[in-house]
């Protein structure tokens, strides 16, 4: 494991971290020798140092007691102290008891903001399942997880509710209204759980949903002992403590928020919510940083690597900053003052399993070649497989596999984790590790234990870091009766960035527009997951194999006119308009994208618009907001406000 930027202050709380893992010897001298095979060859084996799983909820409340005035949530001008946020709590856990019980579910709709930590809160200490599904989950999705899954209640406003759920019974939740992302009036909604529905695994904390091949999502649960070890790491790693403000960043419906999250509150720390309208825009993240002194943060791979192409801003406050989510494209420059963890993990392993970090004084510095994604953190057990489900030799490509206290329960489906979280190879032995998670990632280990991302071994792509299994996409197309099949392929620009694109075989006798195909899927899938295309095709390029033929397919997107979209405005005919029509062509891969389109209908998406405002500045110097992007009706509009403001603009600005 790498070490800290700078040892840790004995009287933090990330100090007594670290003294307790000196005492019990799980430094990295601890680290178990290499294994190898009998011919003496180093096998692709790693141990992180040893660890002790503890209480999650236990942390806080220590906080609570012993700085129970001390900052816990900094949200714009609003300071919640310890000892307010414990209260408010109580006051959610006291409104829910009788309804709600250890191990219920309980669906979660709220944004990053103070409501959403104090639902956390509120819920470990009732021992129910905190269920993240973010402020939009969209109601087909909503209803699919509360068909599938034995939800208790979901907790949000009541607009973003499936109609089932607020026409049942509604209780009046006290959490704050005010600040960033806050709800309006937040509820309780309970309906009866449908016939056959899951319930949590006993002794979870949380469960998070996963894209599922099925064309649902599925379900798997964490137990606190398992996101306590992750937060040791965390806040021994960063010097975490008291007087710190950690980011609350990550979108709600995935996983590293909760790192994020309990970190903050496990170490004494200020956790300080998001507004909006920074994860769309790199610029608006760093001045964010700055403006709300951030210290530690966690982030998504592709919002950050647009700030490794320019100057990194010198006066943020920031001292360290996970990235994960993504492929890593290259090493932070020498002018980048906090610490990067490059961070790997799938939710089967609890957020981050693997991490290397990287400082503007290293010697390969600004290198444009991808870093590792490191070594397995304390507690944490890595294994690269061959096809036998055998350790390979260091050097070798495999599947990486997962075991240790990172392990998550499993799935909500039993039959889908004996599949997934299998018993490891009895040769070599692996003491105490009595099951391994087969990720489905190809990696390679090098020969001092760090492992190489090299992609996917299945199907699966990632789209702005979120796991996407396209045949869920296909699924969400083929619910609409005037669907009959639907394949989903994936294309990468030069850099590398991936976008799926929909190949939609219309039902006899039907012509659906594409624009409504993509509104209807919408309401299945989360933002990442919504193709930036849809083709309208007779059929499908079949194989040798009578398989569908998908690179052929993908190379038929490729070509000119390959993606059925809107005619008209072809060229826009002010330079403003031919600049935006230009990038957003490019970065949507739809060469028929008009002038008269809206930007998120067309499919853009958060990435998207950061990479459209960047190209936007670099050939104008005039910076526009995301919000700004999302308020215009359509592309011409913006383009519109862009000839404004370089009209407007003063000379030589």
């Amino acid at each position: 494991m790498t070490q800290p930027l700078t040892t840790p202050d004995p009287t933090t709380a990330a100090g007594a971290v670290a003294r307790g893992a000196e005492a019990a010897g799980t430094g990295p001298a601890a680290v178990a020798a290499v294994p190898r095979d009998p011919d003496g060859t180093p096998l692709s084996i790693a141990h992180g140092p040893a660890a002790r799983p503890t209480g999650v909820l236990a942390r806080f409340e220590d906080w609570a007691r012993r700085t129970p005035q001390a900052p816990a949530v900094i949200d714009g001008d609003r300071t919640w102290t310890y000892r307010e946020l414990d209260t408010a709590a109580a006051r959610v856990a006291t409104a829910l008891r009788g309804r709600v019980g250890p191990g219920d579910l309980v669906g979660v709709c709220l944004d990053r903001s103070t409501a959403l930590v104090v639902t956390a809160v509120a819920l470990a200490r009732l021992g129910a399942v905190y269920l993240p599904l973010g402020p939009r989950p969209g109601e087909r999705r909503t209803e699919a997880v509360t068909e599938d899954l034995d939800v208790a209640c979901l907790v949000g406003d009541p607009g973003v509710l499936p109609a089932r759920h607020c026409a049942g019974d509604l209780t009046a939740l006290p959490l704050p209204i005010e600040g960033s992302n806050a709800p309006t009036a937040p509820v309780a909604a309970f309906a009866p759980p449908a016939a056959g529905a899951r319930r949590a695994p006993e002794g979870a904390l949380y469960a998070v949903l996963t894209s599922g091949s099925t064309g649902r999502p599925k379900a798997v649960a964490v137990a606190g002992p398992a996101l306590s070890v992750a937060l040791d790491w965390y806040r021994a790693e960063t010097g975490l403590a008291p007087g710190d403000r950690q980011s609350l960043l990550i979108g709600v419906a995935f996983d590293p928020h909760l790192l994020e999250l309990w970190a903050g509150l496990t170490s004494g720390a200020a956790l300080v919510p998001a507004p909006d309208d920074v994860r769309w825009d790199s610029r608006v993240l760093t001045d964010w940083w700055r403006d709300a002194a951030v210290t530690v943060s966690v982030a998504a791979t592709p919002m950050v690597e647009p700030l490794l192409d320019r100057p990194w801003p010198q006066d943020l406050s920031l001292r360290h900053l996970v990235v994960g989510g993504d492929r890593m494209r290259r090493r932070p420059g020498r002018d980048v003052t906090a610490t990067v963890h490059n961070a790997y993990g799938p939710a089967e392993a609890t957020v981050v399993t693997t991490t290397y970090a990287m400082r503007g004084t290293d010697a390969q510095a600004g290198s444009a070649t991808p870093p590792p994604i490191g070594a397995p953190l304390p507690g944490v057990t890595v294994v690269v497989t061959g096809e036998d489900g055998r350790p390979v030799a260091r050097g070798q490509n495999g599947e990486l596999r997962i075991g240790g206290h990172c392990l998550a329960l499993g799935y909500l489906d039993p039959e889908l984790t004996a599949r997934r979280f299998a018993a490891p190879p009895q040769d070599p032995p692996l003491p105490g590790v009595d099951r391994l998670y087969r990720t489905g990632d190809r990696v390679r280990m090098t020969a001092d234990g760090s492992l190489e991302f090299l992609g996917r071994l299945d199907d699966q792509v990632k789209i702005s870091g979120v796991r996407i299994e396209p045949a869920e996409v296909e699924a969400a197309f083929e619910r609409d009766p005037d669907v009959r099949s639907a394949v989903v392929t994936v294309l990468r620009d030069e850099s590398g960035h991936a976008r799926l694109v929909a190949h939609v075989r219309p039902a006899a006798g039907t012509r659906p527009a594409t624009g409504d195909l993509l509104a209807a899927v919408r309401a299945w899938l989360p933002e990442q997951a919504v193709p930036t295309a849809v083709r309208i095709v007779e059929g499908y390029p079949l194989d040798a194999n009578g398989k569908v033929d998908r690179p052929a397919l993908a190379a038929e997107t490729s070509a000119p006119g390959g993606c059925a979209t809107p005619s008209g405005d072809a060229r826009g005919t002010t330079p403003a308009e031919r600049l935006v029509l230009a990038t957003v062509r490019d970065l949507l891969g739809r060469p028929g994208t008009s002038l008269g389109d809206n930007f998120t209908d067309a499919g853009g998406t958060s990435v998207v618009a950061a990479r459209l405002l960047e190209a936007v500045e670099r050939e104008t110097g005039v910076r526009l907001r995301a919000p700004e992007l999302l308020r215009s009706p359509d592309l011409r509009a913006f383009a519109a406000l862009l000839d404004e403001r370089r009209t407007t603009r003063p000379t030589g600005a």
